[in-house]
């Protein structure tokens, strides 16, 4: 019987507690870092990962890199198919076969993934590295860049007496001389 006081008595001072919990959102963002290892490279700025939420526990997701645009696989022409190719490339090299950590982690606009900055022990931004490389563009979510029309593209031929002595090479796969 004192038990059962004691509980009903108990009981009004655990309510607050449990209305308090359930009128929380769930967090928009989680810093991190949150430590996966990389399954798979998709294309420049998207990788499928195995993340370690909680001990002995995973959870498959896609993470797209935070702030940054890479050129498509699915291109509507060969210059923006090939500069996609070398970004996807260079991001393998960049995440390698240890451990990635992902950060500033939240939801993106296509269900099923993520946005997040991620990075390695040796490397703590690979978006950053990609973005200095030129193997992306930096992008805040609005309108994309015409890949097609700004890397390699064909462009309508100067008279000759315009014409400027060819410029060396620059360093950055994006780079219009």
């Amino acid at each position: 019987m004192r038990r059962l006081l004691l509980a009903l008595a108990l009981v009004p001072l655990a309510l607050p507690a449990a209305r308090a919990a359930e009128d929380q959102d769930p967090p928009r963002e989680i810093a991190g870092p949150v430590q996966a290892r990389v399954v798979k490279v998709r294309d420049g700025d998207t990788v499928e990962v195995e993340a370690f939420v909680w001990p002995m526990q995973s959870v498959s997701v896609a993470v797209r890199l935070r702030n940054v645009d890479a050129p498509e696989l699915r291109a509507q022409c060969d210059s923006e198919r090939k500069s996609a190719e070398a970004a996807r490339e260079r991001f393998r090299q960049l995440v390698g076969t240890g451990p990635v950590f992902l950060t500033q982690i939240s939801g993106d606009k296509y269900f099923g993934r993520v946005l997040a900055r991620l990075g390695t022990k040796d490397t703590p931004d690979i978006a950053a590295v990609l973005l200095r490389e030129g193997m992306v563009d930096a992008y805040d979510g609005g309108r994309r860049r015409d890949w097609c029309n700004t890397v390699g593209a064909s462009l309508p031929e100067r008279p000759k007496a315009q014409q400027r002595p060819a410029a060396a090479p620059q360093p950055g796969l994006f780079w219009r001389g």
